[in-house]
């Protein structure tokens, strides 16, 4: 990267979050006329961008796997808020909106990045080599919470329909919380080598630029920790005011609720593709693996708790239990990522069969 183009990217990083703030200061309790609400969007996907430049900035000062942990911890926590604001006052309506996005989330990392990055890095190696037993360990703890929160609601008795009763989402929410920490301990402490790139034969671990470019300053570091969180502030702000938009938009076209959910983890998960695609670029496939991975436990184990409490004061039931159709293509995904990781070695194939549920996911969401 020239300097030039890095002075552009620390100018618009810095003041994309204070723009996004100032709109949704001046936004706030209005309604909004169409062109407002183009601006509103606009200001969101910068502010969105650059919290994960911020989130990046960050990693880079504490080192793999850390990076791939601040990044994931930065997205959830985006779409928690996006989650709860939409949930907050819409009643029966918003009743799904967080096992939609939850599951939404988990089809896009678990297949939608993971194939992704599979195929960039077998285009570029013939073979995507990574670590089996980190990836293997992170999977396992995706499809456990996976089944704990989204699965065992459509089959428990205590309360009709998919939901949980108040001690069954307790239990439910204090289990994934515990696990996620767990797994964080794990990868960060524990095992940590378990999540680091793979060397190849005759050569070592492959390096970026990125890498080679001097460690942030503690002055920058700080700078960019202040910034994430003043955009993540905004991103949850401005996500308020388009919401009512998404919903209109959903629902003038005739399509599925769960659509909503699948808009908001596509939102927030897209910079965290490219930055999974860009570690499988540079054959740092277990970084990218760390990200899909990282995300969807991220996405489970702190939305999940974060939902449990703030449905003290949400109107409303919360049903998190999945429809028949979901749970076929959730068993689908945990069998093909199970037969994928345990080799440690992939190829286009395995990249083509997770982009193909992915796929499925995405038209069965559109046309149930």
């Amino acid at each position: 990267m020239s300097s030039s183009t890095a002075r552009l990217t620390r100018q618009w990083t810095t003041w994309g979050p204070v723009v996004a703030a100032v709109a949704l200061g001046l936004a706030w309790g209005r309604d909004l006329p169409g062109f407002a609400v183009v601006l509103i969007a606009l200001c969101l996907i910068a502010a969105v961008l650059a919290a994960v430049h911020h989130a990046e900035v960050v990693a880079h000062r504490v080192g793999e796997p850390f990076g791939s942990l601040v990044l994931a911890v930065a997205v959830t926590v985006i779409e928690v808020g996006l989650i709860v604001t939409l949930m907050a006052g819409g009643g029966d309506k918003t009743s799904t909106y967080a096992r939609d996005t939850v599951f939404a989330a988990v089809m896009i990392t678990c297949n939608g990045i993971v194939g992704l990055s599979l195929l960039v890095g077998a285009l570029r190696n013939r073979v995507a080599v990574f670590n089996a037993e980190g990836s293997g360990g992170a999977l396992a703890t995706v499809c456990t919470l996976a089944t704990m929160t989204l699965v065992l609601p459509s089959f428990t008795t205590s309360r009709p329909g998919p939901e949980f009763s108040g001690a069954q989402l307790a239990f439910a929410a204090v289990a994934s919380l515990c696990l996620y920490g767990v797994f964080v301990t794990v990868q960060t402490y524990r095992h940590r080598d378990y999540f680091l790139p793979v060397a190849r034969e005759n050569r070592g671990v492959p390096e970026s630029e990125d890498e080679h470019a001097p460690p942030p300053t503690d002055r920058e570091t700080w700078a960019g920790l202040g910034l994430l969180l003043l955009a993540l502030v905004a991103v949850v702000g401005n996500a308020k005011l388009v919401s009512p938009t998404i919903e209109d938009g959903v629902q003038s076209a005739g399509l599925p609720t769960a659509v909503v959910g699948v808009v908001i983890a596509l939102m927030v998960l897209l910079p965290e593709t490219l930055a999974a695609v860009r570690a499988a670029r540079r054959d740092r496939m277990q970084t990218s693996l760390n990200l899909a991975y990282g995300s969807a436990i991220a996405s489970i184990g702190l939305t999940i708790p974060a939902i449990a409490l703030a449905s003290i004061w949400l109107s409303g039931p919360l049903v998190l239990g999945l429809g028949p159709v979901h749970m076929v293509l959730l068993v689908l995904t945990a069998v093909v990522s199970a037969l994928t990781v345990v080799p440690g070695r992939a190829t286009l194939l395995q990249g083509g069969v997770h982009l193909s549920i992915f796929a499925a996911f995405v038209f069965l969401s559109l046309s149930p």
